[in-house]
């Protein structure tokens, strides 16, 4: 995976597709996952154990309908209380791309694999499902053959008001894309960021969520200018990010140093760390960074960042920051 401006490897590309950052949220919190996701079949898995179904012995058989990024999870309880639980995942960001027969040709061929009958497909669309079909049904004149039915989560359905103070982190990082007035796009921010920071300790995730929260919220150059006013706080614990940000930057030089020549490696990790916090700083500021100050960023040199770097915090334009 490719992340951008030289970022450490574990955070999120922006260029990713939708499907893979889905799929990487619910690798990473399975059961909050199944929980938000799926709760009419997620009861008591607290106590299971979830683990990913490996893909590659379906591509053959699955042939076009194969989809690397639906995410098959087996759900095992202790001591076989319950019989185990295969769970498909599938995330569609156009309803109009969405196809129940491709998903219960996908299902069908799972349990036949997994030799099961407890498959519960679940399909989470990241805006609206208005017009997709819930249900497949094959019958003749007297009888039903098969009936097909799935669990929707239609994000953009959902509203923001009833979900605000969840202690489900799969919940809040999903704030962005539910339902909510215009006007509050800021505070939505704040508390998916709000529960980002109170609900994962991990720094590594803490970096990788927040640009989830960022692509899913897309705030514009006002809207972060309001969000640095209104929310100080936050937007300090985010600057704190940035220098989790750079740290991980010099670490990254220094690793590179030890295949390199260590000084060599030493002195790229701590410029290209300076490079990616004033780059975050910066568009957690103001925005998006034109191709010419991405270009300046990159020829600087590292008492130059530093100098820029300190003059954010009390910079109103980005000019100030860059003279």
């Amino acid at each position: 995976m490719k992340a951008e401006g030289n970022a450490p490897h574990f955070l999120l590309d922006k260029t990713m597709s939708h499907d893979q950052n889905f799929k990487n949220l619910i690798l990473d919190y399975p059961h909050l996952a199944l929980a938000f996701f799926a709760a009419t079949e997620a009861d008591g898995i607290d106590a299971a154990r979830i683990t990913p179904v490996r893909q590659e012995q379906f591509q053959e058989r699955l042939g076009e309908r194969f989809r690397e990024l639906d995410v098959p999870l087996l759900v095992e309880w202790p001591n076989g209380r319950r019989e185990a639980l295969a769970f498909v995942l599938e995330e569609e960001s156009d309803a109009r791309r969405f196809s129940i027969h491709r998903l219960a040709h996908y299902c069908l061929d799972l349990a036949e694999l997994m030799k099961t009958d407890r498959v519960v497909p679940v399909v989470i669309f990241l805006r609206q499902a208005q017009g997709v079909a819930q249900r497949l049904c094959l019958s003749g004149d007297h009888h039903t053959y098969l009936d097909f039915r799935y669990l929707s989560c239609a994000l953009g359905e959902l509203a923001y008001e009833h979900y605000r103070h969840s202690d489900n982190l799969v919940i809040r990082l999903n704030l962005p894309n539910m339902q909510y007035p215009a006007g509050r796009k800021v505070e939505v921010y704040a508390q998916a960021v709000r529960g980002l920071t109170g609900l994962e300790r991990d720094p590594e995730k803490q970096l990788k969520y927040l640009d989830f929260i960022d692509i899913y919220a897309a705030l514009d150059d006002n809207e972060r200018v309001e969000y640095q006013r209104d929310y100080p706080d936050e937007a300090r614990t985010m600057s704190r990010f940035a220098e989790r940000f750079r740290e991980e930057g010099i670490q990254q030089g220094m690793q590179q140093g030890l295949q390199q020549g260590m000084q060599q490696g030493v002195q790229q990790g701590k410029h290209q760390g300076e490079a990616l916090v004033l780059e975050r700083l910066l568009r957690l500021k103001f925005g998006t960074l034109p191709d010419e100050v991405q270009q300046r960023i990159d020829q600087a040199s590292e008492q130059t960042l530093l100098a820029w770097s300190e003059r954010v915090l009390t910079a109103n334009r980005l000019d100030e920051v860059l003279h």
